[in-house]
């Protein structure tokens, strides 16, 4: 995903027209641009649509707020005290109204309302048709998109979440959530079909708008969608969609994906990406988050998401990304320009993420925010990329009695490993953590969709000396399958949105 595209102005008077939310479900910002005094021409088009990305730099949107969300897997720990986190991680109900996920649910209602706003308004503008297509594949996308992600974090078979209709947007009555998250998927699967109808293939793009939607983004997350729907004769569909199109192709090296120099490589499919080189910096804060705390005494990490011995030890023997990906003492990396041996003064595991330490290799810390207190880098955070387009295709395939070797062992070629026949079920675990941890393929609902969060959360996590770390949780599935609506949306309904069973 993307924020600010480079060249493409984002308009000052289209943020400040669009950017107030509604008390109710943040669906009409106050001041909304109306067809009377925007809209009118290309260029209200344009930063009509820019404005669907501002929300995406924020720290807590692709950042550290969501991550929370994320650390409650068996990955990683909170790698410094922090009672919000600490709560989240351990589905303690006391998070519920904090700071850092409280904004999760406003903030995409926000992107999905500037996106009717453009598949509402753009068509009657006249402007240049491949640019106008280009710009309701977006919106369609960023809708589609929007949805899917407040579905499968807020919604289950007992409620969904509201789905506003571009129709009945003036008003600002709250609307209640739809009655199973089965019809938001149908809503996404709408959305991300004409988006994927609309958008042209990456490879068409020139450089100044790289970072925008394409059509195989749009195929990759209907893929994803229908595998959490459980439908996976259209997940191998949509897969395929994405693998025979022929516009993309695995790196030969694991560790080459994470660099700055292959942002936009053969794996790209969708990343947390900004090119706004201002005084907070670039896209997504994590790498930041994830470094260690004040960074040896050059820049401001957070010391925050550290993996666990758990996650070390899940790798197979020879498997080339577990040093790819986790950073252990006595490890060397090279940090503004110097080796230096790794080792932390803080961080609860012992461990620390290296799939995100390119960045800060370089000297002067060229590719770092100059603001300490953002720490972000321009290296793109991916959010879905062409390994796991694999693996939900070989997913797919064994949920559906199908071999999956072709998939798997691509994937198990590249870490250095040697091919396996007739791949289960657990074969495809072990290959999604191994190929995926630390990243927003999101382990935690991994867990949670296969219905082994209980077990797993059940258990202690530790350190890289053995020592336990956190102790065990209770996961209940009943409740903790899904995470709480924030209590300001409930608060703000008068009820009318009603809280997940369980989280009360």
């Amino acid at each position: 995903m993307k924020q600010l595209i480079k060249n493409i102005t984002l308009s000052l008077a289209g943020i400040s027209l669009l950017a107030a939310c509604n008390k109710k479900l943040d669906i009409t910002p106050e001041g909304a641009p109306t067809s009377g005094n925007f809209w009118q021409t290309e260029t209200d088009a344009i930063s009509g649509a820019n404005a669907m990305y501002n929300l995406f730099d924020d720290e807590n949107f692709y950042g550290r707020g969501y991550w929370w969300f994320i650390n409650a897997s068996d990955d990683m720990v909170t790698g410094r005290v922090k009672a919000e986190g600490d709560n989240i991680k351990n589905f303690n109900s006391n998070f519920i109204g904090g700071s850092y996920t409280e904004g999760q649910w406003k903030m995409r209602y926000i992107v999905i309302k500037r996106a009717n706003d453009v598949i509402m308004h753009v068509p009657s503008i006249p402007m240049d048709a491949k640019l106008k297509n280009r710009l309701l594949g977006e919106a369609y996308f960023l809708s589609g998109l929007m949805y899917y992600e407040l579905a499968y974090t807020y919604g289950d078979a007992r409620a969904g979440v509201p789905i506003v209709k571009r129709d009945s947007l003036t008003g600002d009555k709250p609307i209640p959530r739809s009655a199973n998250v089965n019809l938001v998927y149908d809503y996404v699967e709408q959305e991300l079909k004409q988006a994927a109808a609309l958008l042209p293939y990456f490879d068409t793009y020139s450089a100044d708008i790289y970072g925008r939607p394409h059509k195989t983004a749009a195929f990759a997350f209907l893929s994803k969608m229908f595998l959490y729907k459980k439908d996976y004769a259209n997940a191998e569909r949509y897969a395929d969609s994405v693998i025979l199109s022929g516009k993309h192709k695995l790196l030969d090296k694991f560790a080459d994906v994470f660099t700055i120099a292959n942002n936009w490589s053969s794996e790209y499919i969708w990343s947390v990406y900004s090119n706004s080189q201002g005084p907070s910096g670039w896209g997504s804060i994590l790498p930041g988050v994830m470094l260690e705390n004040k960074g040896w005494g050059k820049y401001n990490g957070w010391g925050y998401y550290m993996p666990t011995k758990e996650l070390y030890d899940s790798y197979e023997e020879g498997d080339i990304r577990r040093e790819a990906t986790i950073l252990k003492p006595g490890d060397h990396v090279t940090f503004y320009g110097e080796d230096i041996t790794y080792s932390s003064t803080n961080s609860l595991s012992g461990y620390q993420f290296r799939k995100y330490m390119e960045p800060f290799s370089y000297p002067a810390g060229q590719h770092l925010s100059p603001n300490g207190d953002h720490p972000t880098t321009d290296l793109n955070l991916p959010l879905l990329r062409y390994a796991e387009v694999l693996l939900i295709k070989a997913e797919a395939e064994i949920m559906q009695g199908k071999n999956a070797d072709k998939e798997i062992n691509m994937i198990r070629h590249r870490a250095g490993l040697k091919d396996v026949t007739g791949a289960t079920l657990a074969e495809l675990k072990k290959q999604r953590r191994a190929e995926l941890a630390g990243e927003w393929a999101n382990h935690h609902f991994d867990l949670v969709r296969w219905g082994d969060a209980q077990a797993a959360y059940a258990k202690p996590l530790h350190g890289v000396n053995g020592n336990e770390i956190w102790p065990a949780r209770t996961f209940n599935p009943a409740i903790h399958n899904v995470w709480p609506v924030p209590r300001s949306e409930v608060t703000s309904s008068g009820g009318v949105v009603k809280q997940n069973g369980g989280w009360e």
